[in-house]
């Protein structure tokens, strides 16, 4: 399988007395697409940082292929992180930097890049910085899907760009992932609009994992069941109840934990509407720091 296998094994980040990142252990299978979650604050960028070499932990171990990343060419060759503000060269224009670009990584395409700047409609004629703000990042997202890096990382790059240009994004990085296999991390707080391109999440809060599994065994861990008040209590008693919801006599509660056939067929039985929950709103209820 190609891309790069990343493990962060009790790494801890500092920022004089404050621990960014607190002995956070994770594993990102090679030639996966993860999702790495989190509120602001929670540590991912920084976290990423780590992946990318940019920071050196203050304790604990990042391994990148199975070796350091930090000040070693041949892995960091392959690893391409690009964060909302760029990563580029902003005062260059768009051909000058694509050039640099494929001189810096082995991997790159450069057919593969000006098509993407096409399908983006950027302006070739100006300087990064000349661009509007989504299109500097969507010019981010050219240079990650061009790298084709074994670890790709992409931190909040999309978050300057419109609706479309999202969406164009994320099925062209899908429509290359199938094409050239490789390891892709994705940081956002858009999780509506990509969850359903990770195969593994891992969600941080205050700088330690909160969760890290499979991206279809936290979906099927997120149930809503509707209906009556009394035949819902009783179907979701003994359960981990994330949200509740009354309308009159109707109610939704939002459970966490898996539901056995029996509790289902049980609850269908009495006519209750059983639903799954996105990954989304898994992520809100479960990093709410709101008392309940």
């Amino acid at each position: 399988m190609t891309g790069y296998a990343v493990s962060a094994r009790d790494v801890s980040v500092r920022f004089g007395d404050t621990r960014a990142v607190d002995e956070v252990s994770l594993e990102f299978a090679a030639g996966e697409i993860h999702g790495l979650l989190g509120r602001n604050g929670s540590g991912k960028t920084t976290l990423l940082s780590t992946f990318a070499a940019l920071r050196r932990p203050a304790a604990g171990r990042v391994l990148v292929d199975g070796e350091d990343p930090f000040e070693n060419e041949r892995v960091m060759e392959g690893v391409c992180l690009i964060r909302e503000s760029g990563d580029v060269l902003e005062l260059a224009k768009i051909p000058e930097n694509l050039r640099y670009f494929a001189n810096a990584r082995p991997t790159w395409d450069a057919d593969f890049a000006d098509e993407l700047v096409d399908a983006f409609e950027l302006d070739r004629r100006k300087p990064v910085n000349r661009l509007s703000r989504g299109q500097q990042s969507a010019f981010g997202a050219v240079v990650g899907l061009a790298s084709r890096a074994p670890l790709t990382v992409f931190d909040e790059v999309y978050l300057g760009m419109d609706a479309p240009s999202r969406y164009r994004f994320y099925d062209l990085l899908l429509a290359d992932y199938v094409e050239h296999p490789r390891t892709i991390i994705l940081s956002s707080h858009l999780i509506s609009e990509v969850e359903r391109l990770f195969a593994g999440v891992a969600i941080l809060e205050e700088g330690r994992v909160l969760l890290a599994e499979d991206a279809d065994t936290l979906r099927s861990r997120g149930t809503a069941v509707t209906g009556p008040s009394a035949a819902v209590d009783t179907a979701t008693a003994g359960l981990t109840v994330l949200s509740t919801r009354e309308l009159g006599r109707t109610k939704q509660v939002t459970v966490y934990g898996d539901l056995d056939e029996a509790a289902l067929a049980a609850a269908r039985a009495a006519d209750l509407e059983i639903d799954a929950v996105p990954v989304q709103d898994l992520f809100v209820h479960l990093t709410n720091r709101e008392p309940s």
